[in-house]
């Protein structure tokens, strides 16, 4: 009898924020107020969100960064356990709050996001050696740029000399990134907007994404996937590119939708998916996570994802 091997661990490096979130008609312009019609502070943090992400689908997900020593910490440290994270990574600030996120959704589930780092600022060199004594073999690092570059470079640097699959959201982007820092990555997910920061291309659809995505490869990336939302997802290597449509779903918030791909994403690749297989089942994830309000409260258990898909087999 042939044993299935188990699944890898997923560890996320990132931040950790607390989301004031307001909900408005529309959103405003520069100069301008607007009334809003409801408030709720809400865990976030694009690596809390993407560890959540990972640990409701059901493989074991660990978290690395820093909170301050206040309340939202100790919050956004309970809801990432609540959710089945291992937090032993999550280190307290000596001074400084927690970071938090400013956020404006409209009616249709647009956003804008302001971010303030607090103790994400301070992630660095014990981080990034929690991070690394806890991987084992073919374990997969999840990353973002909220938490400092230099300490997001030297955690790539340092997983991928060990072996792991290094995942990078480059959200927020930088327009300048080391031609080495590429290469330390295995798979680079922009959405069109940090696609179109990192390579000076308008990316707006398909076809402007595979240019972006195939520039990227030739940088050094394994894998480039270009998250374009209501156009699904574009995704180049070496041997090529392919385009995975979206799904007909009705968005109530897209907060965090990205998160929701990442941590799916790895998901399916911790499980040993071929790549096309797990950047549908990341669509459906995020698909998922825009039917429901909020951050990590919208991150889908994985029956939910299933009952999604076989949904829209039968239409």
């Amino acid at each position: 009898m042939t044993s299935v091997p188990s699944p890898k661990t997923i560890h996320v490096f990132g931040s950790l924020n607390m989301d004031l979130v307001c909900r408005t008609p529309r959103l405003p312009q520069s100069g301008e107020t607007v009334l809003g019609t409801d408030f709720a502070t809400l865990p976030g943090g694009k690596g809390a969100n993407q560890a959540v992400a990972a640990a409701r689908l059901g493989v074991a997900t660990t978290m690395v960064g820093r909170v301050g020593n206040d309340a939202f910490g100790r919050q956004l440290v309970q809801e990432l356990q609540g959710a089945g994270v291992d937090t032993s990574g999550v280190t307290t600030a000596a001074d400084g709050p927690t970071g938090v996120a400013a956020i404006a959704v409209d009616e249709v589930g647009h956003n804008t996001i302001v971010v303030v780092p607090g103790a994400n600022g301070g992630v660095g060199d014990e981080e990034v050696k929690r991070l690394t004594d806890g991987l084992g073999p073919g374990d997969l690092v999840l990353l973002q740029f909220e938490v400092p570059l230099p300490t997001v470079m030297a955690a790539a640097q340092a997983a991928h000399a060990q072996g792991a699959t290094v995942i990078v959201d480059p959200a927020p982007a930088h327009d300048h990134l080391p031609p080495e820092f590429f290469k330390t990555v295995n798979i680079l997910t922009p959405n069109q907007t940090e696609a179109s920061q990192l390579t000076g291309l308008a990316v707006s659809d398909v076809a402007t994404a595979q240019a972006a995505a195939g520039q990227l490869v030739r940088r050094g990336v394994a894998v480039a996937i270009v998250k374009l939302g209501e156009q699904g997802a574009v995704v180049a290597d070496g041997g090529g590119s392919f385009h995975q449509p979206p799904l007909p779903v009705k968005a109530i918030d897209t907060v965090a939708a990205g998160d929701a791909f990442n941590g799916g994403l790895a998901v399916a690749l911790a499980e040993g998916r071929a790549l096309k297989e797990a950047v549908a089942f990341a669509n459906a994830v995020a698909a998922a996570s825009v039917m429901v309000s909020g951050a990590q409260a919208s991150m889908p258990t994985r029956s939910r994802v299933a009952a999604l898909q076989m949904g829209l087999k039968h239409l």
